[in-house]
């Protein structure tokens, strides 16, 4: 089997990184690790400056693109709104039309039966002597 060849090259690397550190500090191990640790305060802030979208008012353009997006919100909030509340008044008056059709058959038909009742009411009443 053969076995990866990156940890290897991993630690000769960190070893090469160590001796550089120790052979330009003179062999001092306390100003190897200072110089290392100013380059790589060097080498992040170089990082940071080179981000993109990345300004002095950072904080400005987020504020401004905040209140965009909330007046989007809004405005579609509103659309919304206003769609629910037609719907609702035009939901209301079919009802209102439905109730009043229904009551309208509905008396009709109370009045076809109560006609069929007092037709067969005299029609009964005559067989055992009533008017």
């Amino acid at each position: 089997m053969s076995r990866s060849k990156a940890p290897a090259a991993f630690v000769l690397a960190a070893a090469g990184g160590v001796g550089y550190y120790l052979y330009a500090a003179g062999g001092s191990p306390r100003a190897a690790e200072k110089q290392f640790e100013s380059d790589a305060h060097h080498v992040a802030a170089k990082i940071k400056g080179e981000l993109p979208h990345r300004s002095t008012n950072v904080e400005h353009e987020g504020r401004r693109v905040g209140q965009e997006i909330g007046a989007k919100v809004d405005d579609a909030v509103e659309t919304i709104n206003r769609d629910i509340s037609k719907a609702k008044s035009e939901t209301e008056s079919y009802a209102k039309a439905t109730k009043a059709d229904t009551l309208k058959k509905i008396d009709q038909f109370d009045r076809k039966v109560e006609e069929g009742a007092a037709k067969s009411k005299g029609w009964f009443s005559s067989w055992f002597g009533g008017k």
